[in-house]
This record gives structure tokens, C-alpha cells and sequence, in this order.
């Protein structure tokens, strides 16, 4: 069974000022905070045990989820009002606390991105593998996730600043892919267990990905016509609502 984790703890400082009233995943999309968005996303692709982190109003969340019923999901909270842990830091507490079942793998997403995704054929290519998969595209943006020639992360880029990791001479970025990360992925089992080799607490999940690249398979799934949005800004909001209604 695939679980799935909605990363709802975030500031959404560049949704100011209605995240000063109410925590980003609760902002109004179309009639629909834009929690309820993915909630139904991950349920219309038979994925209903759900976990969802919250930290920045969190009672908020948990209250809407109450009075929502889960939208007909069975959602748990991932507590992390103590301190924010950034989305790493929290699949490795996910794991460790609320999967009851630790040989199965976890779909997460960012509560704030939208897409046209078929989450269907993204399970399937992990069914059918038993592989790791990235959600990337061929989008234009400053940071790449690179990946060899046989679809596999070896490391990661900024192409403004030069910078590129792992630096080791293990791969060269001249012969590696570049797709833009879209906050989306199936992990399996056995990457999961590797968290446990992160000594911090809060730490990303590129930085992660990163650490293990060279021990794991962590596969690019590109998606077929794939349109995703960002919902990311405050003068974004009517946009994201046309975009959310033609999905």
C-alpha cells in the first residue's frame, strides 16, 4: 500500500498577508483551501491513508481536516509546532512515528504546487520497478537535479552560481541530464531506512538525495504534457485559480 505525505508546515512567507491570519495550506483556491486539492488528488488516485506535517497554525489544520472528515481520507498530523524541519527533516520524522508499516513506500508532495500529474502512472512506474521516482521536468529554472544516462540522479546544479554537487569525480555535469525537481516523489522502502543515516534533524530532501545518490537509484519520472504551477506567490492567486479549474 502507498501512503501518501502532503508537506503543509511551511511559513508561506511569500503568501503574505493572508499567512498571517492562516497557514498556507488552508489559503482559498477556487472555493478549496489548497490542502483539500491534494488531499483529493492523492484519494482520486486510490492513495487514502495520508499523512499531512503541519507546524505554522497548526490547530487550523487540524481542526479543518476534523470538520472535512478527512474529505474521506483517513489523515494523520505530523506535529512539528516544536520546530520547523523542512521537508527531509520531515519524512524522516513521518517514518519514524506515524508509518506503522515500514516496508512500504510514501508519495510525498508540496501543498502548494498544482499539476495535471497522472499519479496513477507515477505509482505504476514504482509498481513496476520497485524504484525510487522524481517527479521532474524539462522546465527552464536555476536549479537542476542531474541525472546519468540511464535516468538516474547523480547530482545537482545551480546554473546561476556555477555551483554543482556532488563534486567528487563521479559524474561530469557535461554528460548529465538537467530536470527541474517538482516537489513530488514515490520512495521505496529501502531508501526511506536511509534517512536514518542523516544525523540532523531538519535537513531538505535534496540535501538527502544528495547524501545517498551514489548508494541508492533514485529514478527521473518525466511526466507525458505535464503542467504544473507554483502557487507561491500572493499575485499569483487568481492565476492559480484558472490554473487549478483546468485541471
Amino acid at each position: 500500500m502507498v501512503h501518501g505525505l502532503i508537506f503543509a508546515a511551511g511559513l508561506g512567507t511569500r503568501l503574505k498577508p493572508l499567512t498571517d491570519t492562516m497557514p498556507k495550506a488552508l489559503v482559498p483556491l477556487a472555493g478549496k483551501p489548497l490542502l483539500q486539492w491534494q488531499v483529493e488528488k492523492l484519494r482520486d488516485a486510490g492513495i487514502t491513508d495520508i499523512i499531512v506535517n503541519v507546524h505554522h497554525f497548526p490547530d487550523m489544520i487540524i481542526d479543518t481536516i476534523r470538520e472535512n472528515q478527512g474529505w474521506n481520507c483517513n489523515i494523520a498530523v505530523s506535529d512539528e509546532r516544536e520546530m520547523l524541519l523542512d521537508t527531509g527533516g520531515g519524512l524522516k520524522k513521518v517514518r519514524g512515528e506515524r508509518l506503522k508499516v515500514k516496508g512500504e513506500p510514501i508519495l510525498a508532495c508540496n501543498v502548494d504546487i498544482l499539476s495535471n500529474i497522472d499519479l496513477r502512472a507515477l505509482i505504476s512506474a514504482y509498481e513496476r520497478t520497485g524504484v525510487s521516482q522524481l517527479v521532474v521536468s524539462k522546465r527552464e529554472t536555476q536549479r537542476y537535479l542531474c541525472f546519468d544516462e540511464k535516468d538516474r540522479m547523480c547530482g545537482w546544479t545551480n546554473i546561476k552560481t556555477g555551483e554543482v554537487r556532488p563534486n567528487n569525480g563521479t559524474w561530469k555535469i557535461e554528460d548529465a541530464q538537467l530536470l527541474a525537481f517538482s516537489g513530488m516523489q514515490i520512495l521505496s522502502p529501502d531508501v526511506l531506512a536511509m534517512l536514518d543515516t542523516m544525523k540532523e534533524d531538519k535537513f531538505s530532501l535534496i540535501d538527502f538525495y544528495l547524501s545517498i545518490c551514489g548508494k541508492a537509484e533514485l529514478k527521473a519520472f518525466v511526466p507525458n504534457d505535464y503542467r504544473m504551477m507554483d502557487v507561491g506567490k500572493i499575485d499569483q492567486i487568481e492565476e492559480a485559480e484558472i490554473f487549478a479549474e483546468s485541471l
